[in-house]
């Protein structure tokens, strides 16, 4: 699975100066039935970086990134994407803004083609309905488009291959390109090398590091050797509250992260 870097194409960032964090957290807390599974988060992702949300399990990061993503609603506290305040919005409200969270569309289909997965999402993204009984006369402007992010994620010759017949990795590769359809700002990936062996790994990397070029990347992950060569800035969740935050330097080297990991970080 070849993946080309340099072509993945990014969004407009004209206006991306115009502060520094693209996506802030303040005060974030969710309760369930009285237990507070996230408490008093604080987070800003800076544009332009790649930024890990990490922790033990039971530490919170799911639910918190499921808050960010809007999945989840808040009891308190607030998000603010791009400087809107985005908390009572829901997730295809602040999708269509571009913060995009990958496998939001439900994934793959299965029984279609990665092309026709592809150009799924092109039509959500250009306000076109997908209905089966379209002629494919009405689809066909998408079709370059659609070749073009295959091709980026490295699966130009599996276009024309049920997305039930791909290896998981190549899977994976699908679902982030049917996200890039939709020209995220802000690119959310929630544990992408999930399950995946040692060859498909490294290729999911550069394909992340690919996608960030020009977009905000923020992604939960429990692999810290991905973590530790991907991304500029990472938080620790324990608790459901944050433990540390920085570069993965110094976070490794935290004496409160390393107990929390029961033994330190490294792998």
């Amino acid at each position: 699975m070849s993946i080309h870097a340099e072509a993945i194409r990014a969004p407009d960032v004209a206006n991306f100066e115009q502060s520094d964090n693209v996506l802030v957290a303040e005060g974030l807390t969710k309760f369930f039935a009285g237990f507070a599974a996230v408490k008093d988060v604080n987070l800003s992702v800076r544009r332009g970086s790649i930024h890990a949300l990490i922790g033990p399990n039971g530490a919170g990061k799911t639910t918190c990134f499921n808050l960010l993503t809007k999945t989840l609603s808040p009891s308190s506290g607030r998000i603010l994407f791009d400087g809107d305040d985005i908390s009572a919005l829901r997730s295809s409200q602040v999708a269509r803004r571009g913060l995009v969270r990958s496998f939001q569309i439900s994934a793959t289909f299965p029984n279609l083609t990665a092309l026709e997965n592809v150009r799924v999402a092109l039509q959500s993204r250009f306000g076109a309905a997908y209905h089966f009984w379209r002629s494919l006369t009405a689809v066909a402007p998408l079709n370059k488009r659609a070749q073009e992010l295959l091709e980026q994620v490295g699966l130009a010759d599996s276009r024309n291959v049920a997305a039930a017949e791909l290896s998981y990795g190549k899977k994976r590769a699908l679902e982030i390109a049917t996200t890039l359809a939709l020209e995220p700002i802000v690119l959310l990936l929630d544990e992408p090398t999930a399950g995946m062996g040692h060859e498909d790994i490294e290729p999911i990397t550069r394909l992340i590091k690919a996608a960030a070029v020009g977009r905000t990347v923020l992604l939960v992950e429990h692999n810290l050797s991905v973590v530790s060569n991907l991304c500029d800035r990472i938080t620790v969740l324990q608790h459901g509250q944050t433990l540390a935050e920085g570069s993965y330097a110094e976070v490794s080297g935290n004496p409160a992260v390393i107990s929390a990991y029961m033994g330190g970080i490294d792998e």
